[in-house]
């Protein structure tokens, strides 16, 4: 990962980076800190453990301080083989995101795999662990105080930290803002003149200095003022400049240049914009604001570019855009203050609708040429079709950080819980077709539990009991098998209510399962036994035989081996009527081993024999080999050497053999 940036929270990193000007007495600054003796060896005093330097700039939003964080970790990235890690910790509507959630996306972006479920101090301590010996660097926007920052700084001294926050971090040693006022005049003119061109500032460049004190120097408002003039080619630099000092409103230049913008857009812009501040983790793409908006694609994405032209959006990879946090609480407010609550939900509906619809198409695509599921998928209109399952997992991968936000979103509001469930089970669905189980755990135990807040807040027992042994078995894949007994047991209690013997019966089972992974045989004979009882009592034949195997296993790890050939011998049995040769042939394999285990060799080589019969035509040939060998230490004990090597000699031609040529001279012989 050396020379790379790695990025998180959407598609932020990738964006286009606007021109920067100004700002060399600040970055020289920074610089010169990195070097800086600390506090602590000032005053001769020991640091008490070696961490990654923070340099902290502060400013006002508007105030550019993320692009001067950016702009500074462009500068020193070579200085960083380890790599460069953006992410952001305010979310756009204003709300902290958690420490965890930070950790695990900055681990992803390393690489790492993340355990499903993992608290916050597992997760930081796992990034410490990713971080040591990388040299990398972290810019760690928009931090509300240090207790964000803090449990997220490298262990490593080789490792800097860049924050912005609009004040200062008190609380972690050592930190020394850079405090960001304006821009001053040269530089003001300078970013205006990279808005609209020389011409009108050459004219007048008394005109383009009034207007730069009338932003304040403060380079969102003049990027707001270049659009503006942008947008009306024929207006004077001067008449800004008069139109900006006139507007009322105490809120500064930004929300002034941000108010004349606006008037000056069409009425059918006016309000897409407005309803922006409803995209999820304040990322829009043209999917988005049609939905919203309830325009065509089409049009919502001209609608976006233009904004992007006028300093309203930032372009970002992908397609997509991001809304600059100095604007967002301007937007909020416009949004609250001209739009009617009903007509809010149905924009979000309308929204969550189109997800749903990509996120089916999205899973739909890697279905079967020729399948009926396939079919349907024809019948979508083409902006909501992917061109291949490559495409559609592409767009899963850039989007997930916003549908995650979309999913928590929609559960948060509390009116849309039929479509949140709906939103929740279409991404769990994509998940699993594009990265399958295993990869998508730790997205997949967020979702269960969004539909577990669901579920307990609408009463329903039977998703509830659903969502309990989804997060239980994730638990339990991942170790923590006493919080998923409790998960278990509480999936049994909802099951119940709900009526659902399917649910009870497979959180019995889970239970059992939970109980043989802490070695407690008695407890997991019992609760396997409770299942299958019900089981029985329902005819499920597939489901019988897999629990006397799963019994049968118990009461051999308890040596109770009369107890489980019986189980065993069941098993088979269930399996025999199944027509299922291989569950058969692992079934009589496991009796064989119990019985050499109960001091029955002769019946364990009778055992193995049908057993290796049942696999051969089964075609598993590793179960054929590992039942040779049985065959062959059995008959070693029994005093015959020579048949023991020929069961080893076939067990080793079966192992070292292309499986294919091995069936192909079966077949033939």
């Amino acid at each position: 990962m050396t020379d790379e940036a790695l990025h998180t929270n959407g598609p932020a990193g990738d964006a286009p980076a606007p021109r920067f000007v100004g700002r060399r007495r600040e970055l020289k600054e920074l610089r010169d800190d990195i070097a800086r003796t600390g506090l602590d060896t000032l005053s001769g005093r020991k640091a008490k453990a070696p961490r990654a330097r923070v340099l902290l700039v502060a400013g006002r939003p508007g105030s550019g301080r993320t692009a001067l964080a950016e702009e500074f970790a462009r500068q020193i990235a070579e200085d960083y083989p380890g790599g460069l890690l953006r992410t952001r910790l305010t979310a756009p509507g204003g709300e902290r995101v958690p420490t965890g959630r930070t950790a695990r996306e900055l681990l992803e972006a390393l690489g790492e795999t993340t355990p499903p479920g993992a608290g916050e101090d597992e997760l930081t301590s796992l990034l410490r662990q990713a971080l040591a010996g990388r040299r990398a660097l972290l810019l760690l926007d928009d931090a509300a105080d240090a207790h964000q920052v803090d449990p997220l700084l490298p262990d490593d001294p080789d490792c800097l930290v860049v924050a912005t926050s609009q004040g200062p971090l008190t609380g972690i040693p050592d930190v020394r803002p850079c405090t960001l006022g304006g821009l001053d005049t040269p530089a003001a003119v300078e970013l205006l003149t990279a808005r609209i061109g020389s011409v009108r500032v050459t004219v007048d460049p008394r005109a383009a200095e009034t207007l730069a004190e009338a932003c304040g120097g403060q380079p969102a408002a003049l990027a707001l003022a270049g659009g503006w003039l942008a947008a009306h080619p024929k207006a004077a630099v001067a008449d800004l400049a008069k139109q900006l000092h006139d507007t009322p409103t105490d809120r500064g230049p930004v929300a002034r240049a941000f108010r004349l913008l606006y008037e000056a857009l069409p009425q059918p812009a006016q309000r897409t914009l407005r309803l922006l501040p409803l995209a999820p983790a304040g990322v829009v793409d043209a999917h988005t604001a049609s939905a919203l908006a309830g325009c065509s694609v089409a049009a919502a994405q001209s609608t976006l570019d233009d904004f992007a032209g006028l300093a309203l959006l930032r372009p970002a990879a992908d397609g997509q855009y991001l809304v600059p946090g100095c604007l967002a609480p301007l937007l909020r407010g416009l949004m609250e203050a001209r739009e009617r609550t009903a007509e809010l939900q149905l924009a979000r509906a309308r929204m969550l609708e189109r997800t749903v619809r990509l996120l089916t198409s999205c899973r739909t695509v890697t279905e079967p040429e020729g399948s009926p599921a396939r079919g349907r998928l024809a019948g979508l209109p083409r902006a909501l079709r992917f061109a291949d399952a490559e495409a559609a997992a592409a767009w899963l991968e850039s989007r997930l950080p916003v549908l995650t936000a979309a999913a928590r979103m929609a559960v948060a509001d509390g009116e849309l819980d039929t479509l949140a469930r709906r939103l929740v089970a279409a991404l769990v669905r994509a998940l699993l077709a594009h990265r399958g189980t295993e990869a998508a755990a730790p997205e997949l135990y967020g979702l269960h539990g969004l539909v577990l807040d669901v579920a307990e807040r609408r009463g329903l027992h039977r998703e509830r009991a659903a969502a309990l042994l989804n997060l239980g078995d994730l638990d339990h894949g991942t170790g923590r098998t006493r919080e998923a007994l409790d998960r278990y047991r509480a999936a049994l209690d909802a099951g119940r209510a709900a009526g659902d013997p399917y649910a009870t019966g497979r959180a019995m089972e889970s239970v059992g399962g939970a109980y043989q992974e802490l070695e407690d045989w008695h407890r997991a004979a019992d609760w396997y036994g409770r299942a299958l009882s019900q089981t029985l009592a329902r005819g499920e034949r597939a489901d019988e035989a897999r629990l006397y195997g799963r019994l049968g296993s118990v009461h051999t790890y308890a040596a109770r081996y009369g107890e489980a050939l019986r189980c065993w011998r069941a098993a088979a049995a269930g399996y025999r009527r199944l027509a299922d040769v291989p569950g058969q042939a692992r079934a009589l394999s496991e009796m064989a081993r119990v019985q050499e285990y109960a001091g029955r060799p002769e019946e364990s080589l009778h055992t193995c024999r049908a057993a290796v019969d049942l696999a051969r035509r089964a075609g598993d040939q590793r179960l054929q080999a590992a039942l040779q060998v049985r065959m062959a230490d059995t008959l070693d004990r029994l005093g015959d050497p020579a048949a023991a090597r020929l069961h080893r000699a076939t067990a080793d031609r079966l192992l070292g053999e292309d499986p294919a040529a091995y069936e192909i001279r079966s077949g033939s012989g």
